[in-house]
């Protein structure tokens, strides 16, 4: 599949690799990764010959950090889009509702709305040299639906709140104990896992795997209605003086000036 721009997509063997292509941004997405990554795993989702998806990105720095700040610094959105609409929310439903295991393969730093994508995957292998955190407050945003509320799910309400609150970086082994991760395998071998647990899946049972993978989202989907009421809220926030704040603060490589928002 071509005519991509921010991302990659190919076909190996059962597994459709899909890799986030912007490591000059951390491989950071703007509206246009967005969209490109919804098409990507709409035709892994229509595709016969696909029984699992591979998330990564390119390089060995990151995998994916989040929305890209500098973007929202310089022009106060993520770029312009076929639809006209920033549509993280949608890819997240995407990720959860393809009836195909999405497997990310974590080959760097995982921060911000990078680290929600991997949340949302179904299985998530680490190289040892990956990092995982979350970076919002920090610069002025927040995902208070799947980001927050899914992660509690996986990690327990007191990681969640850790990871959200104070904004700091942790290891894959950190990341494994806690259960915020399947397995961690060297850098060099962590594509070549990632396919193997792909080529395992394509020998199960299609529909089976897409009936568990139902089950498991089942019990969390009401966290939707949620996540499009922060994205909402997080849309008028970014327009913030506040929200602007920390972006420019960003792109500014300045601490951000947030004590003047506090309020009783």
């Amino acid at each position: 599949m071509s005519g991509f721009e921010d991302i990659t997509y190919e076909i190996e063997d059962r597994a459709a690799i899909i890799t986030i292509n912007r490591p000059e941004r951390y491989n950071a997405f703007r509206g246009k990764t967005v969209e490109e990554l919804i098409k990507a795993f709409r035709h892994a989702w229509a595709d016969s010959r696909v029984s699992a998806v591979i998330l990564t990105g390119a390089g060995e720095k990151a995998f994916c950090t989040g929305g890209d700040v500098k973007q929202r610094a310089e022009t106060g959105d993520y770029g312009p889009t076929e639809s006209g609409m920033f549509e993280i929310g949608y890819l997240h439903k995407v990720i959860r509702d393809i009836p195909k295991p999405v497997i990310a393969a974590v080959n760097g730093i995982a921060v911000g709305g990078g680290h929600v994508l991997h949340v949302l995957c179904d299985l998530t292998i680490a190289a040892e040299t990956a990092k995982f955190g979350q970076a919002g407050p920090r610069v002025g945003s927040f995902d208070a639906g799947f980001g927050s509320a899914f992660l509690a799910r996986v990690v327990g309400e007191k990681r969640a709140r850790e990871i959200w609150y104070l904004c700091r970086q942790y290891d894959a082994a950190t990341a494994e104990r806690w259960g915020l991760v399947n397995w961690v395998v060297p850098q060099d071998k962590l594509l070549d896992e990632a396919k193997s647990v792909a080529a395992e899946i394509a020998e199960k049972s299609p529909t089976a795997i897409k009936f568990l993978k139902q089950s498991f989202n089942a019990d969390t989907d009401h966290q939707a209605g949620l996540s499009n009421l922060a994205m909402s809220a997080l849309d008028l926030f970014g327009k913030s003086e506040e929200g602007l704040e920390g972006a420019q603060a960003f792109a500014e490589k300045r601490p951000a000036e947030f004590g003047k928002f506090v309020k009783a």
